[in-house]
């Protein structure tokens, strides 16, 4: 079954928010969820673009028109009544939501992300399955934003798994969480989160093997990860990308503001994200980076100073993100669990005793009170504890 519907025209109605997200069959939003059809001129813009909705809004519609056709029924309504009713003004918000597992289905987004960043121009219907995958990927981030953090970290340090689809979508997550505080335009950030995912579509092979490879790059190597940016670009056109910002942050994701000249969010926010986790991610060079050397390297600037995009990334983030391991006070491991209060203070579960044995059950803890306080980062390499997400989420 196709994923896109064509758009119902009998739903919309002039100068009303429209109560699902219009999108162009290449996967470009020509308007989002909220906004109005202002009048007939506009109406027919939009017809010219071919416009459709997702194959799970249209259901989401669908449903809350028969609900409608129910209650009017049980209401004693006429039947001319009944039949002029037509597609309602507002679609359930929490029909996805509760069907949404964040620890099965990221895993599952994430083996989905790797077969289609691998396929690339051969994977069929690229971008109807790209942006399918985005839209649950939000969907997940908006429901339960500390689990997506505490899976996509976790599975960033699976060395067995795809490091290329891991490192997207905690990318993508990442930008779409700081993007409100560092200013980026809420109309950009769908394209902020694809240009995320597809930034290193032009290496994605190439990304898995050098996060394993303990030798230095290659001058072949060298050559096809300074190309990638526009290689990428080449295939999203070829597969019909046509959302021009889009295209143009994943040509500029590597580039310095001082080369490119610009200084706009949304190419800002990505930079800083794919360096954030990329130091947090275990290379067969080296370990990753604690959270805290991670958090630092996008709080300052190369002069030692602090951003406000630094500075927006650390009150969103916090220094310890939900996946990593801390110690505290009392000398206990801990892994953290949610963002807290203050960057510093994350809420955790302890998983290793003060005399260094595993702990039968989690422990939650508080690190706002001093016998809980974090003492420093822990290295994910030496965390021995096999993690139960299910147990460990259960409690946040």
């Amino acid at each position: 079954m196709a994923f896109y519907v064509p758009l119902p025209l009998e739903g919309l109605q002039l100068n009303k928010p429209i109560p699902v997200n219009i999108w162009e069959p290449n996967g470009t939003l020509l308007l989002r969820k909220g906004e109005i059809i202002e009048g007939e001129r506009h109406l027919q813009n939009l017809m010219a673009h071919s416009p459709v909705i997702t194959e799970t809004d249209y259901r989401a519609w669908s449903y809350s028109y028969t609900t409608q056709l129910d209650q009017m029924v049980r209401r004693n309504n006429t039947l001319d009544e009944i039949a002029q009713a037509g597609l309602p003004s507002e679609v359930p918000t929490n029909t996805e939501r509760e069907t949404l597992d964040p620890v099965t289905d990221w895993p599952d987004l994430h083996a989905s992300l790797a077969t289609l960043l691998h396929q690339g121009a051969q994977a069929q219907d690229f971008v109807t399955r790209l942006t399918q995958l985005e839209a649950k990927a939000q969907r997940l981030v908006a429901y339960r934003p500390d689990h997506a953090l505490f899976m996509l970290v976790t599975l960033l340090q699976e060395r067995n798994l795809s490091y290329c689809a891991a490192h997207a979508l905690l990318v993508a997550s990442v930008c779409h969480l700081v993007a409100p505080a560092a200013g980026v335009d809420e109309a950009q950030q769908p394209s902020l989160f694809r240009a995320a995912i597809t930034m290193n579509l032009g290496m994605a092979r190439l990304q898995d093997d050098l996060a394993r490879q303990s030798a230095p790059l290659t001058v072949e190597q060298q050559r096809e990860v300074a190309e990638h940016p526009q290689r990428s670009v080449a295939l999203l056109r070829s597969m019909g990308v046509g959302d021009t910002l889009w295209l143009h942050l994943v040509a500029e994701h590597h580039a310095t503001a001082a080369e490119t000249g610009d200084a706009e969010a949304a190419l800002a926010l990505l930079r800083l994200a794919d360096v954030y986790v990329a130091r947090m991610t275990p290379r067969g060079a080296r370990p990753a980076l604690p959270s805290p050397q991670a958090a630092r390297g996008v709080y300052l600037n190369d002069k030692g100073e602090p951003t406000p995009l630094g500075a927006a990334f650390i009150r969103t983030l916090g220094i310890y993100p939900p996946g990593s391991f801390v110690r505290l006070a009392n000398d206990e491991v801990a892994v953290v669990v949610k963002r807290g209060r203050r960057a510093n203070t994350p809420l955790v579960s302890s998983i290793v005793g003060r005399q260094g044995m595993p702990l039968g059950e989690p422990a939650p803890r508080d690190t706002m009170e001093r016998q809980f306080e974090v003492k420093g980062a822990v290295p994910f390499d030496e965390v021995r504890v096999v993690l139960n997400p299910v147990r460990l989420l259960s409690r946040t």
